[in-house]
């Protein structure tokens, strides 16, 4: 079995896997590369092996930088099969789409200030019929990949539907096993159940996103949520919260519906701005089958009603989004993107990032050279369509809110492992800057593993 890192080495998009085992080529997830537009357009154009070699896609979740790319192969020419869990395959229908709409928005923009002809990396078509190759998997369900290749998906916890992946290969009677982790949650997310480390793992390929560093407690930051909703509702502000339409969205409809419920916070209309939340929110209440259950709010607010409570309004038509310019009063607005890159967020922000009485909440990782990480720097001026902004409003960074394990739950998830792991060798780190990848990687090698940061095209035997 030959293992190569394609995508995410040493960053923190682009997640891409290459497993090659029995002559056939399986790849662990084809995600978007985001960033420096003129870096990122070359990585995404830039194929992980011809598609005319792949045999199988395996999918751990439906975030873009982990399932981005995926049409583009389809679009190259790709056209077997993309397992994945049910409610990624979900997930990945109004995510795919949206991203295509980007793709295509982007290149129709390129093309009018270059006066040149310019191809999107795929389009809505693309990404339709990426749904339609996608095979749907329970949990712990073992399937075959491809001929003495089997998977089996296990909850990773960090947004509804992700996996950590379990690769087996059989060889003359003996099986060896790679496990990919994923992106892994936390404990105690809400909705989302816990992480469920895999057994008999030979090698480990694990994040590594916050492997420097620990989060702030769950309960703490759904505490901080709610004072800097009070603090910027009494000085008559907005508080603009960027947030991933799939898992942070819901997870703060989540906290602000109880606090709503419990007073804990004013009586103020709080708006999901994004077409892209609004349709994931609806996937999230078709699977409700794969909610934690042990969360008694969870229980009491079966199916739609965990999502919908008189304070909060979706706004998914572009006049209701334009209609908030106008309003008046204390507010809360989420909105897509996450790292602020695109999407409706960046008008909130050109219109709100000077008013010193509003707040920006950051509740998620920011990467390197986004709009989002100059935030979270506190830059005196931020850019939006080209405008240069002066950074007046409050920021508030809220890291409790992070999907992602952090140094000490990763450590936690990987110790599971390897006590349920007798023949484990190695551990490979991705999906992480290099800095947290060192800090962890030493972490490790103090507790006894053999760990390795892998850079981007090297070859890796695993035997």
């Amino acid at each position: 079995m030959q293992l190569t890192v394609q995508g995410a080495a040493r960053e923190v998009t682009g997640s891409c896997h290459v497993v090659q085992a029995h002559g056939k080529t399986i790849l662990l997830d084809c995600g978007l590369f985001q960033g420096r537009r003129s870096e990122v357009q070359r990585k995404n154009l830039a194929l992980p092996v011809p598609v005319s070699q792949i045999d199988a896609v395996i999918l751990s979740h439906a975030h873009i930088d982990h399932a981005g790319r995926i049409p583009f192969l389809v679009k190259s020419g790709y056209a077997k099969a993309i397992h994945a869990t049910h409610a990624t395959r979900d997930l990945c229908e109004p995510m795919l789409a949206d991203s295509a709409h980007i793709q295509e928005e982007n290149a129709e923009h390129l093309a009018w200030h270059k006066r040149e002809h310019f191809e999107p990396l795929y389009g809505r078509r693309e990404a339709a019929r990426t749904i339609d190759l996608m095979v749907p998997h329970y949990y712990n369900a073992r399937f075959e990949v491809a001929p003495g290749v089997f998977a089996t998906f296990s909850e990773a916890g960090h947004i509804l539907g992700s996996a950590s992946i379990s690769l087996e290969v059989e060889n003359g009677g003996r099986t060896k096993k790679l496990v990919f982790s994923g992106d892994l949650g936390r404990d105690g997310l809400p909705i989302i159940r816990d992480p469920e480390p895999p057994a008999d793992a030979d090698w480990v390929l694990m994040e590594s996103t916050y492997g420097n560093r620990d989060h702030g407690s769950t309960e703490g930051a759904r505490e901080e949520l709610a004072r800097v909703v009070r603090e910027t509702a009494a000085r008559g502000g907005r508080v603009l919260v960027p947030a991933f339409a799939v898992g942070r969205t819901q997870e703060l409809v989540y906290d602000l519906h109880q606090m709503a419920e419990s007073g804990e916070i004013p009586r103020l209309p709080i708006y999901i701005d994004s077409p892209l939340a609004t349709k994931a929110t609806e996937v999230f209440e078709r699977n409700a089958d794969v909610f934690d259950q042990t969360e008694g709010f969870v229980r009491s607010h079966n199916g739609s009603s965990l999502f919908q409570f008189p304070l909060l309004q979706y706004t998914p038509d572009r006049e209701d989004s334009k209609a908030l310019s106008r309003a008046t009063g204390p507010m809360v607005i989420i909105s897509a993107s996450g790292m602020c890159e695109s999407g409706r967020i960046v008008h909130h922000l050109q219109l709100g990032a000077s008013n010193p009485r509003n707040t920006i909440l950051i509740v998620g990782f920011q990467g390197q050279h986004t709009l989002g990480r100059r935030i979270v720097e506190r830059r005196d001026t931020i850019k939006t369509f080209g405008v240069d902004i002066p950074l007046r409003a409050q920021v508030a960074v809220l890291n409790g809110y992070s999907a992602h394990a952090d140094r000490t739950e990763l450590s936690k998830w990987l110790h599971a492992v390897r006590a349920k792991s007798p023949r484990l060798k190695d551990v490979f780190l991705v999906h992480g800057e290099p800095e947290a990848q060192e800090a962890f990687a030493q972490q490790l090698r103090d507790r006894g593993y053999r760990a390795h940061i892998p850079t981007a095209g090297e070859r890796i035997s695993l035997g």
